[in-house]
């Protein structure tokens, strides 16, 4: 293919010879100037289409671009999502575990006192069973010098008196 430019045409019109039976100069002139002319249209059009697909291949790109970073925040978002899914998982299960090992340590604590105030009440039952046991024995032997007395003072009234009298209250 030639590389023909609109002034090339226009230069081309002194370069025909001129024979006897050609084509009629003026003719040629009038079609090279046509020729020319579209032929300038053609490459302003042809620098315009050039410049249009240069500006929407730059935004292209840019979509390219646009469209990459967006997947990558996409992506980013998705990780984040899991990452945070996970890290709450993973407090979810310490909290059980400490919440666990709380209760485990209050019920342990609960048996322990349990078990504390039960062997508590146990010694204060068999305290109360010494007590009653003392105190039964304290009454009987009232009972018993009440008894003594009462013998003593029935004595008194019959006249034994001085024999069941200790001997410093004997007179002696």
């Amino acid at each position: 293919m030639i590389d023909l430019t609109p002034l090339d045409v226009k230069k081309k019109k002194g370069d025909f010879r001129r024979a006897v039976r050609g084509y009629d100069p003026a003719a040629v002139d009038d079609f090279l100037d046509t020729v020319s002319a579209r032929m300038e249209e053609l490459v302003r059009e042809n620098v315009m289409a050039s410049a249009r697909l240069e500006s929407m291949t730059e935004s292209i790109g840019n979509y390219r671009v646009r469209e990459r970073a967006m997947n990558e925040a996409l992506v980013s978002a998705q990780q984040l999502r899991e990452e945070m899914r996970e890290q709450a998982a993973r407090e979810a299960d310490l909290v059980l575990r400490e919440a666990r090992a709380e209760a485990e340590r209050i019920v342990g604590e609960a048996r322990r006192q349990a078990a504390a105030a039960a062997e508590a009440l146990r010694r204060l039952q068999g305290q109360r069973v010494r007590f009653l046991r003392l105190f039964r024995t304290l009454v009987e032997r009232q009972l018993q010098e009440l008894d003594v007395e009462d013998d003593r003072t029935a004595a008194l009234g019959r006249g034994d008196a001085d024999e069941s009298l200790p001997p410093e209250a004997q007179g002696g």
